[in-house]
């Protein structure tokens, strides 16, 4: 045994570096032998003034290479602080790559993530201009809180995290924190605001003056205090970093955005990925309320002033656009520029404004029950006091075109309390609180007498198909329709549209290659759960060169709904314009073979009744008698159903099998090279967007278990691949709905190792 005790402090390089002093021990018993496991880095922050700041490299194999800036944001950036136990992300930039060999990560963090591998993966490029660097908070970091700029203090003290008692830690404290975290002036502190802690607690009573950069720039003192309980741990909000401001509209909640970015503030250009998530997050960081509307807008400059090129990837959670956007120099005379209205500009009290408007439980967003905001709740209308002119500027308020239908009840009784007011509009109002109001001579309303209206000119359609079900998708952009352009269509985009045509489920879409037809190049994110692309769209723009376009089928006249995926639910059939339920009676095995068919779901797993909800719908009067090689269900024959009724809990579940997916050439089904049917085709893939969570959606379409391991292989010879872009979460049921697929060659092939079926 040794008979030194080693004295390191932590920053040596080497262990023959730290102090020694002989060791106070007798004797020390094998058992109690040091064992030690150090886990190998996969990436690393170097150049900078310490390890927690500089140029982010990874390691592939063997190799450390720098990151090239590809959709970079302080979500991602804060997964790699946390990864090296250096506290928070602070900041991110570019530096020259100096034509250095990089990897190419395109990171799909949502910011809790322990690891870089568990959000992004690596591509191998031969050089690029600019490259990452991160600086992390080093010593400081909030947790536990709902932003980056919010949460419970702790400190770092030898190489552990402390949280700090409120009796040690004050206001001046509290502002060097926040700019230390490159946040705005603090707005609340306050002890156990964030949860009471289970960590160690500081020692050291921090006295800052208030103007330095960094809390470990302050002096500190050994604090006066016997203990410290749980509850009276430091919790601090800091205000969003006044960056970013709108400009040239009528309030500080509309205009252009400006962001501020290295000490300037410049004009934003959308480089990529903007949307109304996007604008959501702006007006909320500029206390504006809700976005309204959105929209990019061309022009020429006369001056060639710089402006930040932005590239967004924001869900509308986050508190400020830092979180999830990111600035790039550039400069140009023609440029897109980003226009946000807020909803701060529609609920001033005025004398005639009674709020926002909006239409509920419709069949798209153009359709529903009227409800408008009064004294911050929503009302319904009473149809006495509402009348076609009123409904003709709700419809251009909602850029929906002209009422259609007015009637009420016509989306059920309304549940809100209503409106006590009559709108007296003469028709040509901008927006419904443009209108007179008095109030309302009625003196009461029943509620199946609430104002149901539809808009009808809608802004999107298929063309060119077999029925208005299926074709090109076009839309429609200051009376002007054209095709659409989008990278990251897949079937989550096209279930909105075919619920917004009221045409059933989504069975099958693909991008057709450039045309020399003009398009709308859209930028945007679906869930799936929208009733229209109006709420999952952010914005359209001319595309400066002829692009392709994206085609569409949709089932017409059977969906399943309430499922986990597009492939299992309740099965619904149209008759005369109206969905129904189907009795399992008139439902058997036959039916169900045609109907995950014409879904293009693979072979039928389960048919039960109520497997997902009792049926609120009409029920069908229909038996179905397929013989289960029908393409359709509306190709089987049918006759009038033989039972007198069919309780709710008897309505037809179902769920298909969607065998698109395997692994090839590993040991067992659960493992091998990825490979996808599209087009009655099996190929491997090649995904840029690559990760772990897609990794482990394909373990869990395949029954396998969860992920043991994923990586990109070198094949060395170029074969036909599908060329996907993926955007799969946790809680995908089916990689078909969260994936785009393209014709294309590559070297590259995914290797997926799953837990299950091990040999």
């Amino acid at each position: 045994m040794s008979t030194k005790e080693f004295q390191c402090e932590g920053s040596e390089s080497a262990l023959q570096d730290c102090r020694t002093s002989d060791s106070t021990r007798n004797t020390c018993s094998p058992d109690k032998t040091v064992g030690l496991t150090c886990t190998e880095p996969v990436v690393r922050l170097v150049g900078g003034t310490s390890h927690c700041a500089g140029r982010v490299e990874t390691k592939h194999g063997v190799e450390w290479r720098p990151v090239g800036m590809s959709w970079w944001n302080l979500k991602s950036a804060s997964v790699v602080c946390r990864e090296l136990d250096c506290g928070s992300a602070v900041s991110i930039e570019t530096s020259s790559g100096s034509s250095q060999a990089i990897w190419m990560i395109r990171p799909s963090c949502v910011g809790s993530e322990s690891s870089l591998t568990e959000c992004g993966t690596k591509r191998s490029d031969s050089s690029i201009e600019r490259v990452l660097e991160v600086i992390c908070s080093e010593s400081l970091r909030l947790v536990d809180g709902s932003s980056s700029c919010s949460g419970r203090v702790e400190v770092k003290s030898n190489q552990s995290w402390v949280s700090v008692c409120e009796g040690d830690f004050d206001q001046e404290d509290a502002e060097v924190v926040c700019r230390q975290l490159g946040c705005g002036a603090p707005s609340v502190l306050q002890g156990a605001l964030y949860g009471e802690v289970h960590s160690a607690m500081s020692t050291k009573e921090f006295q800052c003056e208030g103007s330095e950069s960094a809390l470990r720039d302050c002096r500190s003192s050994n604090s006066t205090r016997n203990t410290c309980s749980p509850d009276k741990t430091v919790a601090l909000t800091c205000s969003e970093p006044e960056d970013i401001r709108l400009v040239g509209g009528s309030s500080k909640c509309s205009g252009t955005l400006k962001m501020k970015h290295q000490g300037e503030w410049r004009l934003v250009y959308n480089y990529y990925g903007w949307k109304l998530e996007s604008a959501i997050v702006v007006c909320r960081q500029l206390n504006c309320g809700s976005a309204v509307s959105t929209q990019i807008i061309s022009g020429q400059r006369h001056n060639a002033e710089p402006d930040w090129r932005l590239i967004s990837n924001c869900d509308g959670s986050e508190s400020s656009l830092r979180e999830c956007g990111t600035a790039l120099s550039g400069s140009d005379t023609t440029r897109y520029r980003l226009e946000v209205i807020c909803s701060a500009l529609h609920v001033q009290p005025t004398r005639h404004r009674t709020g926002s408007v909006k239409l509920v439980h419709g069949s798209n967003s153009c359709s529903g029950r009227v409800e408008v905001m009064s004294n911050q709740s929503w009302v319904s209308v009473c149809e006495g006091d509402f009348d076609q002119q009123d409904a003709e500027v709700v419809c251009r308020q909602l850029n929906c075109g002209v009422p259609s239908v007015l009637q009420g009840a016509l989306y059920g009784e309304g549940k809100a309390p209503m409106s006590t007011k009559e709108f007296q509009c003469e028709g040509s109002e901008s927006v419904l609180q443009d209108c007179r109001t008095s109030d309302s001579t009625r003196s009461t309303c029943s509620p199946d007498k609430s104002v149901g209206l539809t808009c009808s000119d809608p802004d999107v359609r298929l063309v060119g198909g077999t029925s208005h079900c299926a074709g090109t998708v076009e839309m429609k952009n200051n009376g002007e329709w054209r095709p659409i352009d989008l990278n990251y269509w897949n079937l989550r985009f096209a279930s909105v549209l075919c619920r917004e045509l009221d045409c059933g489920s989504a069975v099958s879409t693909k991008k057709s290659t450039s045309s020399m037809q003009a398009v709308w190049w859209l930028t945007s994110t679906c869930v799936g759960s929208e009733s229209s692309l109006r709420e999952c769209e952010g914005s359209y723009r001319p595309s400066e060169v002829k692009g392709g376009r994206v085609k569409v089928i949709c089932s017409e006249s059977v969906r399943l709904v309430n499922g986990s995926s597009l492939c299992s639910g309740r099965v619904e059939v149209k008759s005369t314009q109206s969905w129904v339920s189907v009795c399992e009676d008139d439902f058997d095995q036959q039916d169900a073979e045609v109907v995950c068919r014409q879904l293009d779901c693979g072979a039928h797993s389960v048919l039960q009744g109520a497997l997902y909800g009792e049926g609120k719908a009409p029920m069908s009067t229909k038996e179905f008698q397929c013989e289960g090689n029908e393409t359709a269900l509306q190709d089987c024959r049918t006759s009038d159903s033989t039972r007198n009724t069919c309780s709710p809990n008897k309505t037809v579940g179902l769920t298909c099998s969607a065998t698109d997916v395997r692994l090839v050439g590993g040991t067992s089904r659960c493992n091998g090279i990825f490979e996808l049917l599209h087009q009655g085709k099996w190929r491997t893939v090649d995904d840029y967007q690559w990760n772990q969570r897609t990794a482990g959606t394909v373990c869990r379409h395949l029954n396998c278990g969860s992920l043991v391991s994923s990586k990109e292989i070198n094949s060395g010879d170029l074969q036909p691949v599908w060329l996907i872009r993926s955007s799969c979460d946790s809680s995908d049921a089916s990689l078909r709905e969260c994936i785009l697929k393209w014709d294309s060659t590559s070297i590259s092939r995914i290797e997926v190792i799953c837990s299950g079926d091990k040999q």
